[in-house]
Formats: C-alpha cells, structure tokens, sequence
C-alpha cells in the first residue's frame, strides 16, 4: 500500500528545495560578480617592457592580496578619475605615436591608447591612496573580437571595470567582453588567465583623501 506523505514531511522537502535553490543562485551571483581566475600565463610584451623602462613601477615582492571597500566616496571618486582621464587623453594608436606596433607607456602628452588610459588611471588612484593590490592590468576581447586593455578595480562588491570606450563603470560580466588574462593580486609581475573560480581575498579600507 502506497502512504501518502505528511504535511510536516511535505514541508521539510520543500524546505530543502529552496536552501539548496537559494545557495545556487548565491553561488551563480558569486560568480558573476568575480571575473574568474585560472593558472599563472605569460605577462603581455608590452607590460614587460614597460617594466624595463620603469622598474620604480613594478615592484617584485609579494604581497596579501585585497580588495577595495566599495563606499559611497570611493565610488565617487573612482567615478571622477575614470572620466577625467577617458575626457583628457587624446585616443591615438601606437603606430601613429610612436610608429611603433605596440608600447605601454603613460600619456603625459595627453594622447594615448587603451593600454596608455590604463596605466594613468591606475597611477592616478594609487597616489590617491588606492592599494596597488586592487588595481589590475587586464587584457580582454572587445565586442569585436579585437585586443583591448582595462582597468579592473578589485573590491568587495565585485571586479568593476574601468574602459576608455565606455563612459560608465561596469561589473566585468555586464561588459560583454572576453577576459583573457590580467595581473595578480598578489604580484603585479605575475599574470593570471581568467577561467575558474576566484577565492574571496581581504578587504582594504578605502582611501581617506
């Protein structure tokens, strides 16, 4: 004989379906806030020899890596330095610079290229206060299919991304790029490729000035 199942029965089961239903999609938000992160690749040539002609900026220690506690003012803050810098700096190639294929380089005379906007507003933010451990050199695919380089600033709510062909800050999933591959945390000399999951680091507390 077939027993029907009680009611406290029924509503245990049913408990049990929204915990797990709730800790999926929990799990499916982490993953979408935080870019991935695989095993160690190659540096880009180009951070290499940026490195080369500016060693003072490429500190070879390790350190703890952190994350930014997303504020109000920080918020505010980052927001004024990204558009700064994409409404200052003149959008111009490499080739047409320097004559030169590929160079990593800050746009001190005011023209640069994706690469260029992100070395300035990443040096621009670390004089403010900002940990270098929370501001991250990262290649992407754009919405092309072509090479491109961003900012990623590494916080407790999530990686934003700063861009120069895109006025507003974005989480990194709602960019509609491809991530590749970007510095670590740890060690910004060492590059990581973007393709499992990223472990929750400490937070760093925001910039006061």
């Amino acid at each position: 004989m077939l027993l029907k199942p009680s009611a406290m029965f029924c509503a245990a089961i049913a408990a049990a379906i929204m915990i797990v239903s709730s800790a999926g999609a929990r799990a499916a938000s982490e993953q979408l806030t935080y870019v991935s992160i695989g095993a160690t690749t190659r540096a880009p040539i180009g951070w290499v020899e940026f490195c080369n002609d500016n060693p003072k900026e490429c500190p070879q220690n390790s350190v703890e890596p952190r994350d930014i506690v997303l504020t109000t003012k920080v918020w505010k803050d980052l927001v004024r330095i990204n558009r700064w810098v994409n409404d200052t700096i003149q959008p111009e190639t490499d080739m047409d610079h320097w004559g030169v294929l590929e160079r990593w380089s800050y746009p001190d005379d005011g023209k640069g290229d994706c690469e260029d906007y992100v070395l300035l507003k990443r040096r621009m933010l670390i004089k403010a206060g900002w940990p270098r451990e929370a501001l991250l050199v990262t290649v992407v695919r754009d919405k092309k299919g072509d090479g491109h380089a961003v900012l990623t600033v590494a916080t407790d709510r999530g990686d934003f991304i700063l861009d120069n062909q895109e006025p507003e800050i974005l989480l990194w999933s709602d960019t509609g790029y491809r991530f590749v591959k970007r510095q670590s945390q740890s060690n910004p000399n060492v590059w990581v490729a973007l393709g499992t999951p990223r472990p929750a680091f400490a937070t760093a507390a925001a910039p006061t000035r």
